[in-house]
């Protein structure tokens, strides 16, 4: 049987430097063992909370849970398993393929396999307006053509952006990308307009988020088969000292891990089920973990709050990450991604990702919920509350201000979902 070993290096301070190897004869015994050299130096930091500096190799189980945490998910897994005739779940092969650019800073190399020169391939106009088109399986395409790999199980994909000339292009070999594009359609209706509503509201309530709009591949069109959704990278940043390919600045990486990696956890069970409790766990990592513990803390509870009220029952422990400084010393509460209101649409999810109080019924949820939730994470519940009531009280006049915002950019279809959102808020208010 043979054996692989794939090179795993990680960015700290603008350059590549390894950490250490995943080994062995398959997927299935794969593990990761940090380099010595890595160990030696006094400065190294852990590419995971969940995989402590250690010379022992971690089990397959661990070194699974981490490196597949960094894979597409669901369709776009499937189709990259598919053009290499290999099985969905070769974790290690698809690394082989996507590792050079995945999200955070760590890259994964197959030293064995010729370096792809990395680079940016203009994207016309056409090619961009395909991209939304033809949804989910030209954005597999495009991940495999890339070697890049985000996780999640929507259509989406890495594309760099340049915000002078206003030009797309598709990443090469390990160039990064600055942006991440997903596709309306292939979800559920008006999803893109959903999603910018949510993250402008919670801008509004004073919720950190990435910058994002909306791409109209036809000018005045606003169906979902002419629109895209660009979010920019949060774990990636340009300065004055950035290299420059084809006249477009080289973005350097910053890491990030999501709550699955952090708690050691695999994505098939990034949705709580059995009392795992998983914001308990959120919050104690905040307390051990944050370099600002309490602003942190403070962070995720007003996120939660927010979820719940707008309806987002998708708010799994997958859509949570840390996010580290360029030399890996401090760590912080990321910003806000990945939120819409689930509910708002006919066959919506009730049963949410992450309990309160006990509760994953969203309609079964009270105030009083929150307040025992509070007082379980180890928040003053006082002060949890105040944020509940000016979570609350906010939201009516934050998420009409931001549906009349998209309405005059053309997308009528805020008004509506922002009223359905609302007319959820009132019903849990007399309850």
């Amino acid at each position: 049987m043979n054996s692989f070993s794939l090179l795993v290096q990680i960015e700290i301070n603008g350059t590549m430097t390894k950490v250490g190897t995943i080994s062995g004869t398959d997927y299935k015994n794969a593990v990761f063992c940090y380099d010595d050299a890595y160990l030696s130096n006094k400065n190294s930091r852990p590419i995971s909370i969940s995989l402590s500096l250690s010379k022992k190799a971690f089990s397959p189980e661990a070194t699974k849970n981490y490196f597949e945490g960094l894979l597409p998910e669901g369709f776009t897994r499937k189709s990259i398993a598919e053009s290499m005739h290999s099985d969905p779940d070769d974790y290690i092969l698809i690394l082989k393929e996507l590792g050079k650019e995945c999200l955070g800073a760590v890259q994964i190399v197959d030293e064995s396999l010729p370096p792809v020169k990395a680079g940016y391939k203009e994207l016309s106009k056409k090619e961009v307006k395909a991209l939304a088109e033809e949804g989910a399986t030209l954005a597999a395409n495009i991940v495999i053509e890339s070697h890049l790999s985000l996780t999640g199980a929507s259509g989406k994909t890495g594309l760099y952006y340049d915000s002078k000339s206003k030009k797309w292009f598709q990443p090469l070999g390990a160039a990064p990308s600055n942006y991440i594009v997903k596709q309306s359609h292939v979800r559920l209706n008006n999803i893109v307009v959903n999603e910018q509503l949510c993250l402008l509201t919670a801008k509004k309530l004073g919720i950190e988020i990435p910058e994002s709009f909306i791409i109209q591949t036809e000018k005045n069109k606003t169906d979902d088969a002419d629109i895209l959704f660009a979010t920019k990278r949060f774990d990636r940043y340009s300065d004055e000292n950035s290299k420059i390919i084809s006249d477009l600045k080289i973005p350097y990486r910053l890491h990030q891990e999501d709550f699955a990696q952090v708690l050691g956890i695999n994505a098939i069970h990034k949705y709580e089920k059995n009392g795992e409790h998983y914001l308990k766990q959120m919050f104690s990592i905040l307390r051990s973990y944050s370099v600002n513990p309490i602003e942190d803390q403070l962070k995720l509870w007003r996120i939660t709050v927010f979820n719940f009220l707008i309806g987002n029952t998708d708010n799994h422990i997958k859509n949570y990450s840390l996010i580290y400084s360029k030399d890996l010393h401090t760590v912080r509460l990321a910003p806000c991604y990945d939120v819409v209101s689930s509910r708002v649409y006919k066959n919506g999810l009730i049963e949410m990702s992450l309990s309160l109080n006990g509760k994953l019924n969203i309609d079964e949820v009270t105030r009083a919920d929150f307040e025992a939730e509070a007082k379980s994470i180890g928040l003053g519940s006082k002060l949890a509350m105040n944020i509940f009531d000016e979570v609350q009280s906010g939201l009516k006049g934050a998420l009409m201000e931001s549906a009349e915002e998209l309405n005059t950019l053309g997308f009528s279809k805020a008004k509506e979902i922002a009223e359905k959102i609302w007319s959820a808020v009132l019903a849990f208010l007399e309850n």
